[in-house]
């Protein structure tokens, strides 16, 4: 591209050569009128969100005889180099030439605007500081790189590079760059030098936020001691998401657990050694070192966790997080303190980073815990965690820990549960509960709560008991159909809890809540299983399609699909049989679907509406319950 210095002597002049070179220049805007326009179409942009006119006609389509590309929604350009620089987390690229560029010599942009006094602009790796009169009242020739509005700095901020096959961010000075993802071959990824970030299937910028990932953290929680001596199995059952086989690689620290291969399409149970350390039901918090395992897949897969498998002992599940979707910061919702026979409830706090520094601030009725590991016994506490290192939290005489909230400053994992527990507590029999939290960004304020199906006679429904747990002072409750239940929450971390009911109904607040349903006993007189825990799915996060595992070695297994009134749904490619149960006036329903025990446990919801789950599996005094999947995405307070 050629370039022309205008002059305010010369604008005739440059008007005639710019006619004359208009072949030279491709893919430029419509020019406005008269020479400037003419000049903004022939001359190369150097600068990027300054209060100059470089932001001007002949960028939008990113078709100029440059290879600029446009860096904001503004259209401008970041960098002013001729170079193609390096890609930016937009995927725009910095440094660039783009159409419309700051006269080097004069300080004034291609409309004629003078360039304000102060700002700082690039070219050919140099920072020049406009003097606000035509001119530069300083300049640098810059070592390494140049950023607009800031000047010479290490990297280009929002820029990636590889190192070796770590992935590192540049940062918003431009003076350091800070890791950003590890690019782990066994999760199929490799840095790429064009990019500077990860490629492959399980990239950060591959995965979304869901419950699909590569990078897993099973993790084994207290249990009933009367069971430690029993013969029993910690599982994982892993559903392979997409269209490639995935190699999957199980791993306790830096020990090889066991690898294995899940085809498309499918799910596989891969059994894991018991721990009877992470299992211990009494005693004090404790923090274990190493304590959970890591699974790993090549390809995007989901993972829930049997603790047990067998259908034989105090069971329950959970839909394990991937890490691509923690952040630090949750709400608990766990279980009371069995003060008659001393069992205690537990939250469990899992890390994946070095240093990764976990603070603790308990609810009103989470201030009696079980001290250690740097947890006080009013709930509060601070603890530094390692690599899969596990905080095993427990309740004292008196306390639940529901509603505690847990930040850190490095993403992690949150399980909460109870290791045998009556629900409610005068009904027989105790059953393990366990769940994983979702994160506090990803809770909402509409739910649509049902409970599950009685057995044998699933034409009736199951009890429940259900808590709604704030996450703001000052937060208001309503129902649909309306429920004769407390609508108010005074503090963040208090919790309503809803005693035996069958009803189905929308939960919707003013403020983000978390809702956490807990199946009740066989002696409650509600058919057969035991106590189980749910963690509520918001509206704001159903899916289309799913892929999930039933064990067809319990005596039932079903799916609860939530719907908007007329959705087509279908089970395992089937349509489902039967309309759905109305949800008064919400324009939802929901339908109980009993799962075929044939086959490996493999099953599939599809929908043409997003949807929520639940799946669930009951035999004679035993049962377990958990979220079938969900989106993951921050939701606005």
């Amino acid at each position: 591209m050629r370039r022309i210095r205008l002059t305010p002597a010369a604008p005739l002049i440059a008007a005639l050569l710019l006619a004359c070179t208009a072949d030279d220049v491709a893919g430029t805007d419509t020019a406005t009128s008269g020479v400037s326009a003419s000049a903004s179409a022939t001359m190369t942009a150097s600068t990027s969100g300054s209060a100059s006119a470089s932001t001007s006609n002949g960028t939008s389509d990113g078709s100029s005889g440059g290879s600029g590309t446009d860096s904001s929604a503004s259209g401008t350009t970041s960098g002013g180099t001729d170079s193609t620089g390096t890609t930016s987390a937009s995927g725009t690229t910095s440094g660039s030439t783009s159409v419309a560029e700051t006269d080097s010599s004069t300080g004034s942009s291609t409309t004629g605007e003078l360039c304000p006094e102060g700002t700082i602009l690039c070219e050919n790796g140099e920072a020049k500081t406009c003097d606000g009169m035509g001119g530069y009242s300083d300049t640098e020739v810059c070592s390494d790189e140049c950023a607009d509005g800031i000047g010479c700095v290490l990297c280009v901020p929002d820029s990636f590079k590889c190192e070796g096959e770590e992935s590192l961010k540049c940062n918003a000075q431009g003076d350091a760059l800070e890791p950003y993802e590890t690019c782990d071959g066994l999760q199929g990824l490799s840095c790429d030098e064009n990019s500077g970030t990860c490629f492959g299937p399980c990239g950060k910028e591959a995965l979304g936020l869901n419950y699909i990932g590569c990078d897993y953290f099973p993790t084994l929680t207290p249990q009933y001691p009367g069971y430690q001596t029993n013969p029993h199995v910690f599982a994982v059952a892993v559903s392979n998401t997409s269209g490639a086989m995935a190699k999957i690689t199980v791993t306790r620290g830096a020990n090889m657990v066991t690898t294995d291969m899940v085809a498309p399409g499918t799910v596989k149970t891969i059994t894991l050694p018991w721990d009877n350390v992470l299992t211990e039901m009494n005693g004090t918090t404790k923090l274990i070192a190493e304590g959970a395992y890591r699974l790993r897949s090549d390809q995007p897969v989901t993972v829930y966790q049997y603790n047990p498998l067998a259908a034989t002992v105090t069971n329950d599940a959970s839909l394990l997080l991937p890490r691509n979707a923690w952040t630090g910061n949750y709400l608990v919702a766990s279980w009371q303190h069995w003060d008659q026979v001393m069992r205690p409830g537990f939250y469990a706090v899992i890390a994946a980073e070095a240093d990764t520094t976990v603070t603790l601030q308990p609810s009103a009725t989470g201030n009696k815990v079980s001290a250690g590991a740097g947890v006080n016994a009013d709930g509060t506490g601070v603890a530094m965690l390692q690599p899969s290192d596990v905080l095993m939290v427990r309740s004292a005489t008196g306390g639940d820990m529901t509603g505690t909230i847990v930040t850190a400053d490095r993403p992690v994992q949150v399980i909460a549960g109870h290791p045998c527990t009556n629900v409610p507590l005068d009904k027989g029999a105790c059953d393990h509960l366990e769940e994983s939290m979702f994160p506090l960004d990803t809770l909402a304020k509409d739910y649509i709560v049902v409970p599950p199906a009685q057995v044998p006679d699933d034409t009736k429904e199951k009890a429940q008991m259900v808590r709604f747990i704030a996450s703001e002072d000052a937060t208001t409750l309503t129902f649909e159909p309306d429920q004769a239940f407390p609508k108010a929450l005074n503090k963040a971390g208090d919790f309503i809890e809803v005693s035996t009911t069958v009803a189905a109904f929308r939960v919707t607040s003013d403020k983000k809540i978390a809702v956490a349903q807990y199946m009740v006993g066989q002696s409650a007189g509600y058919g057969t299983s035991d106590p189980a825990m749910l963690m509520s799915v918001a509206t704001d996060q159903f899916r289309k399609t799913y892929l999930f595992h039933a064990p067809p070695t319990w005596s039932a297994n079903y799916v609860d699909i939530i719907a908007p009134t007329g959705a087509s749904l279908m089970v395992d490619n089937m349509a489902v049989p039967g309309a759905l149960k109305p949800i008064g006036n919400s324009g939802f329903g929901y339908i109980h679907v009993k799962l075929s025990n044939a086959g490996d446990g493999t099953h599939t919801v599809s929908s043409d509406q997003e949807v929520g789950i639940s799946v669930y599996g009951v035999l004679n005094y035993g049962s377990y319950w958990y979220a079938g999947g969900l989106d993951l995405m921050p939701i606005p307070q």
